[in-house]
């Protein structure tokens, strides 16, 4: 049965490893071995990990089944990108949403993203934001499924490697 909660920081390298192992299968053999270990040393430590868990700006869930980690989810309200600035608006950004390739079909998706979705409806956000590889049609059918729509184009550096992505908007307010 899969369980839902917060991270404390004795999580740190277990989230650390299942943030690396989900990048690795989702995106991995699109990248040089050095810039894919180049972003993973700088983005998916247990290091980085404990300092996420311990900074109030982030909000993260965990799923678990039994022991192991399955699935996560992170959200802030600092958006990070520069090619989307809308004025007057507030943004809170879906930073990443990832499930082992063993739970996918199962749910756990979906309880993460309404999670999330609770997370920006709880805030004063007018609209959430996220970046999405412009080719993972698996991803941009599930966003659009939440009501996500694309509003720009943007990119993603892996080590010296540029994705291009685009950038997808949900308006939190009427």
């Amino acid at each position: 049965m899969i369980r839902y909660r917060t991270p404390t920081s004795r999580d740190a390298p277990a989230l650390a490893a299942l943030a690396e192992e989900t990048f690795v299968e989702t995106f991995g053999s699109l990248y040089a071995p050095e810039d894919l270990a180049l972003f993973l040393a700088e983005n998916k430590t247990p290091e980085v990990w404990a300092a996420k868990i311990a900074d109030q700006s982030f909000e993260i869930l965990i799923a678990e089944d039994g022991a192991a980690l399955v699935g996560y989810c992170v959200v802030a309200a600092d958006p990070t990108f520069a090619d989307y600035a809308p004025v007057n608006r507030s943004l809170i950004e879906l930073k990443e949403l990832y499930v082992r390739s063993s739970v996918q079909g199962k749910g756990v998706a979906a309880a993460l993203m309404a999670w999330a979705l609770d997370i920006a409806e709880g805030s004063d956000a007018d609209e959430m934001v996220l970046s999405v590889w412009s080719r993972n049609e698996r991803a941009k059918r599930f966003y659009t499924k939440y009501g996500f729509v694309w509003v720009a184009d943007t990119y993603f550096m892996v080590g010296n490697h540029r994705d291009d992505e685009f950038l997808f908007m949900r308006p939190m307010k009427a």
